[in-house]
């Protein structure tokens, strides 16, 4: 992990008015951006000597899946991913997670079942990382945003960052309330779920830890939003964001996820930090869909 650019840098920058703290997990490293630099942290640090290939599931254009297919690469394990359904026109024209985990030697199944019992030899990894191996790569994130916190003389702290699995957003709040009790500073967790609701978050958590009291607080947005689904307002926000701040965010999670902040931030007074989870490959396949969608939106400032 010689190349990861830990820890990640901290920046400020202003959207629509006011100042917010930006964690670029972005930047770690081209093909383990955001948090699933973190989530793998595990497996791309240890030894392994008996695992000869790994499995997974979910969407065809998963963020996670593409990181896998270089984790295995890298190991020299195969990869096999199952996912409901390929689209044939993503087939046809392979894009995104999709064509790069493809280069990467993935193997596809379209089931709607997967076995979660595998040999010795064999790593199943829950979709988009969701298990306890996780946490390893989180406690150093919770331990960085405490360091750069104490440095920055800020005692009271919110951090936001929007929710798959929610597991980055509960072992953070975890390890930080841990770290916690230990430092004069109050660090607090704020997310919001992008796949489900927060009752299906809320189940998320409790797969992974018990301990209410170790969950981070759940904000649902008052307009209802189905994942994957492109929404006008979204594209909008993204460009908007790329304009004032001069950051690419993901245009999956991250129009949700600011479009709940900044209604946080105008009600509450706090230090906000957002974490920049990357998933900008993703992108690739995301932004045609918008601009075939609102072509008289055009790509606003930026040239991407």
């Amino acid at each position: 992990m010689e190349d990861f650019q830990l820890p990640s840098p901290v920046e400020r920058i202003r959207f629509e008015g006011r100042e917010y703290f930006l964690k670029r997990d972005d930047r770690i490293h081209p093909d383990f951006s955001g948090n699933k630099a973190r989530k793998f942290h595990h497996w791309l640090r240890g030894e392994f000597p008996g695992i000869r290939k790994v499995v997974s599931y979910g969407s065809a254009q998963s963020n996670a899946m593409y990181s896998l297919s270089v984790l295995a690469r890298m190991r020299g394990w195969a990869f096999e991913y199952y996912v409901d359904h390929i689209p044939d026109w993503l087939r046809k024209n392979p894009i995104g997670n999709y064509k790069a985990a493809l280069e990467n030697g993935t193997i596809f199944y379209e089931r709607t079942e997967v076995r979660k019992e595998w040999g010795e030899e064999v790593l199943f990894i829950e979709e988009g990382g969701r298990q306890p191996e996780a946490e390893e790569g989180i406690r150093l994130l919770a331990q960085e945003i405490v360091d750069w916190q104490r440095e920055a003389g800020i005692e009271t702290l919110k951090v936001f960052l929007p929710s798959g699995t929610g597991t980055t957003a509960l072992y953070l709040q975890k390890n930080l309330s841990q770290i916690m009790a230990y430092a004069s500073l109050t660090t607090l967790v704020v997310t919001t779920p992008c796949v489900g609701d927060a009752g299906y978050l809320r189940r998320q958590f409790a797969m992974l830890e018990s301990e209410e009291r170790f969950w981070p607080r759940i904000v649902e947005s008052r307009k209802k939003y189905h994942f994957g689904k492109l929404y006008r307002e979204f594209y909008q926000l993204w460009l908007e964001l790329h304009r004032q701040t001069g950051v690419e965010f993901d245009l999956l999670y991250d129009p949700k996820g600011w479009s709940v902040l900044r209604g946080l931030s105008g009600e509450e007074e706090s230090e906000w930090l957002y974490l920049h989870q990357g998933g900008l490959k993703g992108n690739e396949s995301m932004l045609p869909r918008y601009r075939r969608k609102y072509p008289e939106l055009g790509c606003g400032a930026t040239d991407l």
